[in-house]
């Protein structure tokens, strides 16, 4: 168990779509949930959206079976890892998440200070 269950900002029932129409209605820098992935994979279990700069990032959130870990994004070198899930949501409520947009290639960055709950 990541620790999500009993957590406000975890969206149990919520699919990608449902998380990111509940984040453009927010329209906060910041606002944030989880929800499970879409894919059902062991190795990716959830996803973080952000709100930041009218666009909506999903991040996978990876599970590292060797360690016990989670991690965000791509796999990389020197990457932060978290014993749980709410480690990195207590981490980025204090240090900035740099969000890359692949499209056009570009970074941003912002904490994350608005939990949104799907209704």
């Amino acid at each position: 168990d990541a620790g999500v269950h009993s957590k406000a900002w975890y969206a149990a029932s919520c699919d990608r779509r449902m998380a990111e129409d509940a984040l453009y209605r927010s329209n906060k820098d910041g606002s944030f949930l989880i929800r499970k992935s879409s894919g059902q994979d062991s190795r990716q279990p959830y996803t973080l959206v952000v709100f930041y700069n009218r666009r909506v990032y999903n991040v996978p959130i990876r599970f590292i079976e060797s360690t016990r870990q989670y991690a965000l994004g791509r796999e990389k070198t020197g990457e932060e890892r978290f014993d749980s899930v709410a480690e990195i949501v207590e981490n980025h409520q204090r240090t900035s998440l740099v969000l890359i947009d692949s499209q056009n290639n570009t970074k941003d960055s912002t904490k994350l200070k608005h939990i949104v709950r799907v209704s």
